[in-house]
Order: structure tokens, then C-alpha cells, then sequence
């Protein structure tokens, strides 16, 4: 790891454990996780591209097929056309979970994406130079964007040893870098990071509205070469679907009652502000909900076991 701060990392490897320890997962559980990530990735995404729909709006029009007032058509179609692109993905992951990723399945998520409201440009590379409103980086020119894509993938074959978190940040950089079609190039480049992302057994995830300006910001670095601010903000986003996942699926398990910090530091000799950092630490198995952490006083007696034999 080149770039990933060893915190997050040591986080996130302790997490992805704690998941795999799960597995099996229930079936019932895991498609109202993957329905509840699909919905929420398609409002944010869109919505970071400028799509109006609020959350609930979103949810109305996929899953209830009703028209809002006062809102673009557009809208509306970009709704269905990104939920139908992650519905893809999941079914791509079902059947072979080591699906290659190719230009060819670029550009078929791609076309998803902008079925309805791009017809003409869905899938294909774009045909003319391009500039992207209110950032510095100029797009490569059309004509160079075939080979620049056929290295992309070259490079993606090239790297597949590389932390997956790096991989996966580094990949859709690259991407939106090219900027290979006039339009959906963001939205193409979150659903293909997290395709790698899912098949290396991660949950989906959400770069958030709310963050997109500070998302728009670590790509710009990115642009100059300063890759850590990216790949450090994509593994925060990472971490975040790992607690909802741990904190959902852990408790149908195991039926443990999660506690915050303060409950859990009570009859304990651990002060909150010590369990705070050894959950941020990853030395303690923690989901955070919000802004603030929860544990369970099983996960507190591992601790201290470990912690007793290492002695």
C-alpha cells in the first residue's frame, strides 16, 4: 500500500474479516442491503451530477413508477437508468464473480446509464474534445481517447496484486481523467470502481452529495498526481457501507445488542474516549452510525483476550 493511510487500512482489513466471518450471509438480509445501497447510490450519484430528485423521490420513481411534479423528465429517466446499471452489476457478480473488466463492459454500463436520455451517444466514445465546467483539467482529445482506454485496461490487468482500495480509487481516477463520453462519464466510473469493488466481496460505495464538493476537490489533487486525498476519501466511503453491513448482518447473527461507547465504558475499566480510539483504531470491533461508534460487550471481552494473551 502506497497511499492508504495504515489506520483506515488496518480498519478496513479488520472489517472485511469480520464480514467474511458472517458468511453465508442470509439471502433476505443481504437483498434489503443491496436494495437500500442500489436506491441510495442512485440518488447521490445523480444528484452529484445535478439531478433534482431528493431521496424519497428517487424511491418513488423506481420503485413506484410515479411522475414528480415540477420535475425534469430527465430526471425521472436517469433515476431508472442508474438503478437498472447497479441491478446489472449485481447480476454480473451472480454469474461469474471474476467478470474481466473490459472497454466493451465500460461502454455496456455506460449505455445503461444514458439509455433514455442519450440514445444517440449511449456506448460510444465521444467524437469530439470536451470541457468540463468549473475545473482545470482539459479532457485529452477525442481521437486519443481509443488508445488511452486501451492502456487504462492494460494498466488495470497489469495491477491486479494492488491493494484493491488503491486499485479501485486509482481505476476510477483514471476514468473520469479520460473522460471518454460526453456525458455519464461520473456516474460510469463510480458503478465500474465499484463492480471491482463488490467482486472482491466489499458492499457498494457511496460517494455522497454532501461530500461532493470535497470528492470534486481530492480528484483535482489526483489530477496533479497528489493521489492519497482520493484513494483515503474512497476508503472512508468504503468504511461506511462496512459498518452498516457489520452492524445489520451482526446483529441478525449473533442477536447482540450494540451500545455506545459511554454504555459500554460503564463496569468497564476503559474509559469512552479510550474505546473511541481504539474503534478508530481498528484494535476494537466497532460500526459507526452517524458520527458516533458502536460496539458490543462481546467485541470489548475480545479485546481484552487478545490483548491478555499477547502478554
Amino acid at each position: 500500500m502506497k497511499y492508504l493511510n495504515k489506520a483506515i487500512a488496518s480498519r478496513l482489513k479488520e472489517k472485511k474479516k469480520a464480514l467474511d466471518k458472517l458468511r453465508p450471509l442470509p439471502a433476505s438480509a443481504v437483498k434489503k442491503l443491496q436494495e437500500k445501497f442500489s436506491l441510495e447510490m442512485t440518488y447521490n450519484s445523480n444528484a452529484i451530477e445535478g439531478n433534482s430528485l431528493t431521496l424519497k423521490e428517487t424511491f418513488l420513481v423506481i420503485n413506484e413508477g410515479i411522475t414528480v411534479k415540477n420535475k425534469p423528465l430527465k430526471d425521472h429517466l436517469e433515476a431508472k437508468d442508474h438503478y437498472s446499471a447497479i441491478k446489472y452489476l449485481y447480476d454480473l457478480v451472480d454469474k461469474n464473480k471474476q467478470h474481466t473488466i473490459s472497454e466493451k463492459l465500460i461502454r455496456s454500463i455506460h449505455e445503461i446509464i444514458v439509455q433514455e436520455t442519450e440514445k444517440e451517444q449511449a456506448g460510444k466514445y465521444r467524437s469530439a474534445n470536451v470541457y468540463i465546467a468549473g475545473s482545470k483539467h482539459t479532457p485529452p482529445n477525442a481521437f486519443e481517447v481509443p488508445r488511452l482506454m486501451n492502456q487504462l485496461i492494460k494498466w488495470l490487468s497489469q495491477n491486479k496484486k494492488m491493494d484493491i482500495v488503491e486499485l479501485t480509487a486509482l481505476f476510477h481516477h483514471k476514468l473520469v481523467h479520460i473522460h471518454p463520453f460526453f456525458d455519464g462519464n461520473g456516474r460510469t466510473a463510480r458503478l465500474t470502481m465499484n463492480l471491482l469493488l463488490i467482486q472482491a466481496g466489499y458492499p457498494l460505495a457511496i460517494i455522497f452529495k454532501n461530500d461532493r464538493r470535497k470528492y470534486y476537490n481530492v480528484l483535482a489533487k489526483a489530477d496533479k498526481k497528489d493521489y492519497a486525498p482520493l484513494i483515503n476519501f474512497i476508503a472512508q466511503t468504503i468504511e461506511k457501507s462496512f459498518d452498516i453491513y457489520l452492524k445489520t448482518l451482526s446483529q441478525k447473527k449473533n442477536k447482540e445488542k450494540l451500545l455506545s461507547l459511554s454504555e459500554l465504558a460503564k463496569g468497564s475499566k476503559y474509559s469512552a474516549k479510550y474505546l473511541n480510539l481504539l474503534a478508530r483504531q481498528g484494535k476494537l470491533e466497532a460500526y459507526k452510525d452517524g458520527r458516533n461508534w458502536l460496539s458490543s460487550k462481546r467485541a470489548l471481552n475480545n479485546y481484552i483476550d487478545n490483548r491478555e494473551r499477547k502478554k
